[in-house]
């Protein structure tokens, strides 16, 4: 297992606690599909290129929260910082977190916001 990948488990347990938040892993990329005749094309899958790795609702209002988990030495990528920026102009709570007290802090924001 990865850092990243043991970073996102942690979180995912810690926040899973969390009465709160409903959160969804967000895999996203690209595979081969087979087509047959047509051949071998690429078919992307995940909620959209660059989409952060958890998204998810906070209660009680229901405001849309990603979170794009990061080792302390992981780099954000345009597409994802774009992303990020999309749901804070929408209106959501997005952050590129670094450890579980980074995604609760996240959550508190969103939390808090919400009142």
């Amino acid at each position: 297992m990865t850092p990243e990948s043991r970073l996102l488990a942690d979180i995912r347990l810690a926040l899973g606690q969390d009465e709160r938040v409903v959160l969804w892993r967000n895999n996203t990329g690209t595979a081969m599909q087979d087509y047959g005749a047509a051949g071998l094309r690429p078919l992307r899958y995940g909620l959209a290129v660059g989409s952060s790795d958890l998204i998810g609702i906070v209660a009680p209002s229901g405001r849309f929260i990603a979170l794009e988990v990061k080792t302390a030495k992981g780099r954000v990528t345009r597409e994802q910082q774009q992303f990020l920026t999309l749901v804070e102009k929408m209106g959501g709570v997005a952050r590129v977190v670094r450890s579980v007290d980074d995604a609760v802090r996240a959550v508190d924001a969103a939390s808090e916001a919400s009142k």
